[in-house]
This record gives C-alpha cells, structure tokens and sequence, in this order.
C-alpha cells in the first residue's frame, strides 16, 4: 500500500465517524432547543 493510500484510508477512517458525531450533536442541540427527546422515545 502506497503512502497516498494510507492517508486516503486514515482520512476515511476519521470522517465517517466525524460525519456521524457531527449529524449527533445537531440533533442533540436541537431536540434540547425544541424540548424533544433525543432518540424519539417516551420516557414517562
């Protein structure tokens, strides 16, 4: 494996999950502005 291949892979490797962190955090913050729960359950 060539040296532009591992940085293509380590690159992918962190994006992904900083791309799903990221889409959580959003939702995170705004489900606390608008005063839902997070992961669309009933906890009453």
């Amino acid at each position: 494996m060539t040296l532009m291949q591992q940085r293509l892979l380590i690159a992918l490797a962190i994006a992904v999950p900083a791309f799903l962190l990221g889409r959580l955090a959003v939702r995170a913050v705004l489900n606390l502005l608008l005063g839902g729960t997070l992961f669309g359950g009933n906890f009453l």
